[in-house]
């Protein structure tokens, strides 16, 4: 389908709010771009944006108990990911010194994403978005085995025996 359709795509998860999170949140956007075959440059940059907002909520400053969201949508061109925690602190643009473990991630979100930005979480807390620009050419083509899980009954009427 191409990215311009009108079709949306939207998948949303839940994590724990612990460090294996970001790694479950990368490994469930891979799959998740590869259903809808998003690939290349495009799907590498939106596991690194899912990595470093993900990594953010993870290390926000809330009560331990508390969950993650992350939602994907694709439509109209666009892969737009949102990480939502409860923390109401603000992500700020840090930089990190050269030896500095941490304080890159939203260097990298601003360097990756078409835009980006942070808005109210429905209830408490906030979303950190990213948008990243999905050209035609970065999906791959259905083909004829993915077709059939694409629409009902795809299956062309074959004769039943080849002709001699």
């Amino acid at each position: 389908m191409p990215a311009n359709a009108v079709s949306t795509r939207i998948a949303a998860y839940q994590y724990p709010r612990r460090r294996h999170s970001v790694t479950r949140a990368r490994d469930d956007l891979r799959r998740q771009l590869a259903t809808w075959r998003v690939r290349g440059e495009v799907a590498y940059d939106a596991e690194v944006l899912v990595s470093e907002l993900a990594t953010n909520a993870v290390n926000a400053k809330v009560l331990p108990d508390k969950e993650i969201r992350v939602e994907v949508t694709l439509a109209q061109g666009e892969l737009r990911i949102e990480v939502a925690d409860a923390s109401e602190e603000l992500p700020v643009i840090r930089c990190a010194g050269e030896w500095d473990e941490g304080g890159r991630g939203l260097v990298l979100v601003k360097a990756l994403a078409k835009e980006w930005g942070v808005g109210p979480r429905e209830g408490v807390g906030k979303v950190v978005w990213a948008v990243l620009s999905v050209p035609d050419a970065t999906l791959d083509p259905p083909n004829l085995q993915n077709a059939a899980l694409d629409s009902p009954d795809t299956t062309p009427n074959l004769p039943s025996t080849a002709p001699n």
